[in-house]
């Protein structure tokens, strides 16, 4: 089942090139069970940025962990070869971008889940972008929580692992500067075009995972930070709304 969202409420009045509002997220949609081998699978669709997210429960950990009894979690990142204007070659999803971007997708869900209690076990989320228009390590983000989250009630469920192993629900949005105006969930054109752009990780509860922030033209000002993370916890809220929703 696709579910989808209503508009934010906000004084923005510029128009975006795809006719938002300056504080209006793209519209949303999470389709579970689009794979129906995984034990946890989610598409997930951000305007036309577009993200497979699959969960794999492995048995084992790293090396590094064997004999700790805590679990782990990893993520992986790839660019279909046509998800973006012209083709990007498969052996691309093993550069540096590709690497930096599964990072923060495991570093960001990693928080989500009580590794403790998981045991020896290694859980998997392979994010595979099947079309890009921005912010994808976001939606990926976003989309593999509830892949996650999905996962682990099921396995749990059968009696396979330990219940309510997720500790709070995060979500992931990007926020920027373009043209000198504060905007959520940055398109491709957007994103482009930024003076300033954020991407941020929050819990429900409203406190920061992540945020990663570059100024491409100019240095930019702590008010200006403020403003941002705002506008972005504003949408992280209804993106964790529509999370609740899905997986209800």
């Amino acid at each position: 089942m696709w579910y989808n969202r209503g508009r934010m409420e906000g004084q923005g009045a510029s128009l975006r090139p795809d006719g938002r509002r300056p504080d209006e997220l793209r519209p949303v949609r999470f389709l579970l069970d689009y794979v129906e081998h995984a034990e946890g699978s989610v598409l997930v669709e951000m305007g036309r940025t577009r993200v497979l997210c699959n969960l794999t429960l492995q048995e084992g950990v790293p090396a590094w962990l064997a004999g700790s009894g805590r679990g782990w979690l990893t993520a992986e990142y790839a660019l279909l070869p046509r998800s973006t204007h012209t083709r990007t070659p498969r052996e691309a999803a093993r550069g540096g971008r590709a690497q930096e971007i599964r990072r923060f997708i495991g570093r960001s869900l990693r928080m989500a889940v009580d590794l403790e209690r998981l045991g020896e076990r290694t859980l998997i989320l392979d994010c595979d972008v099947i079309q890009a228009d921005g912010g994808t390590r976001t939606a990926a983000v976003t989309g593999g929580f509830v892949a996650l989250a999905l996962a682990l009630r099921r396995l749990a469920d059968a009696g396979g692992l330990p219940p309510d192993l997720i500790r709070f629900p995060v979500a992931a949005v990007s926020v920027g500067v373009v043209h000198g105006e504060v905007r959520l969930d940055l398109c491709y054109e957007e994103d482009y075009e930024a003076e300033v752009d954020l991407n941020v990780v929050m819990t429900g509860e409203g406190e920061i995972v992540e945020v990663q922030g570059t100024a491409e033209r100019a240095p930019f000002s702590r008010p200006v930070l403020d403003e941002m993370l705002t506008l972005a916890q504003r949408g992280i809220e209804r993106l964790l709304a529509l999370q609740r929703e899905a997986l209800s």
